[in-house]
């Protein structure tokens, strides 16, 4: 644990999120319109295809979560890059929707072991007086990946079919396994604990995170189906402006969730997203669908860093691993069932519909969220 933020396993770290990520970009856009091109599927296929890794990371996390306590932070970092390098390239041989959700469910072990080793090692390496703030550099990453994959994976099944995009995808796998490899062990001396699956003081923040996250995931689903039904010609554009929206906002602000609460910050960050969704689903043109976005991207700017600080406030160091697969595992219950459950409500009533129905979720949770702000509040203030 260092004051200083930016050292070379820092920088290493971040470089290893972003060729993972930048990987999942390219399916983000190319997995859709893989499912409902050539394999024929509808808009509720392409949902439980997009949702399908959630089963697996769901039950994995907190088993991964003890492991990186155990083991350590690079075996999990490295394993799950080279596995979703795997999952990446199989899925170019895949010739049903089936098949596709099975290698999903593969992804979903790479998911689980690279995402809560790549927090716990973060956590590792930055000062508590500046997790908020190494928080919102190391995602960047991540939105990176988000901004700049659905473009490369337009360009990859333009020049050279959907395979092309996915033996893609394989590569940046590849990639992110050799940088993770290279930041070396960040796990300190390990210490005599009781082994614990689920770290109970982070379900509460975590319920509000996946709320959150069911909400984007129904919007990284339908993104590209409903800028093609919009009008769009460039249908990657609202996931390159909501990449690059979170990037440039989590740089401007990046010391903000160091310097307010973490939950009020998270529940105006729901409530942003909630009127980007909603106002993509009633205005349903090209500017309506980038305004919405814009709003949307704004939002899920603050929600990670604001809930992991408060998720990581509940952990000791030899528990960070517990807590961050606590965490990790209402990712996959919101990544996962919100796109299942929106592609239901996309295909009896239409994407609008679905969106709207996500900016409610966002709402449900802003609520929670507050609730426990509140009740924070009481407790700090209590004799």
């Amino acid at each position: 644990m260092h004051d200083r933020l930016f050292t070379t396993r820092f920088v290493l770290l971040t470089a290893a999120d972003l060729g993972y990520f930048t990987a999942t970009g390219v399916a983000v856009y190319s997995l859709p319109l893989y499912v409902t091109g050539p394999l024929g599927g509808d808009e509720a296929a392409a949902g439980l295809a997009f949702g399908a890794f959630a089963v697996s990371a769901l039950v994995l996390r907190p088993f991964a979560g003890v492991l990186t306590d155990r083991l350590g932070r690079r075996p999990l970092l490295v394993g799950g890059a080279l596995v979703c390098a795997v999952g990446m390239g199989l899925t170019a041989l895949a010739g049903s929707t089936a098949a596709v959700v099975a290698l999903r469910l593969l992804l979903g072990v790479a998911e689980a072991a690279f995402f809560v080793a790549g927090f716990a090692a973060l956590a590792d390496l930055a000062s508590p007086t500046r997790l908020g703030e190494a928080l919102s550099y190391n995602s960047l990453g991540l939105y990176l990946g988000l901004a700049f994959g659905p473009p490369l994976g337009e360009v990859l099944v333009e020049r050279g079919g959907f395979t092309w995009a996915w033996l893609g995808a394989a590569g940046l796998g590849v990639v992110a396994a050799v940088l993770a490899a290279l930041i070396g062990e960040t796990r300190g001396p390990r210490e005599p604990a009781p082994v614990r699956l689920v770290h109970r003081p982070a379900i509460a923040p975590s319920l509000g995170f996946c709320t959150s996250l069911a909400a984007i995931g129904g919007f990284l689903t339908f993104a590209a189906l409903h800028a093609r039904d919009v009008g769009l010609t460039n249908t990657s554009l609202p996931l390159f402006v909501y990449g690059i929206v979170v990037v440039v906002s989590r740089i401007a602000f990046a010391r903000v969730p160091d310097r307010l609460p973490s939950l009020p910050l998270a529940a105006g960050a729901l409530a942003l997203i909630a009127c980007g969704l909603v106002l993509a689903a009633v205005w349903t043109t090209p500017p309506g669908l980038v305004v919405g976005t814009v709003l949307l991207a704004l939002g899920v700017t603050f929600t990670t860093p604001a809930f992991f600080s408060a998720v990581f406030a509940t952990a000791r160091r030899h528990e960070r691993g517990a807590a961050s697969g606590t965490a990790s595992a209402f990712i996959d219950l919101g990544l996962g069932g919100g796109p299942i459950l929106l592609g239901l409500v996309a295909r009896s009533a239409g994407i609008p519909w679905a969106l709207a129905g996500a900016g409610l979720i966002a709402l449900a949770g802003c609520a929670w969220t507050l609730t426990l702000a509140r009740a924070a509040g009481r407790g700090a203030v209590a004799p």
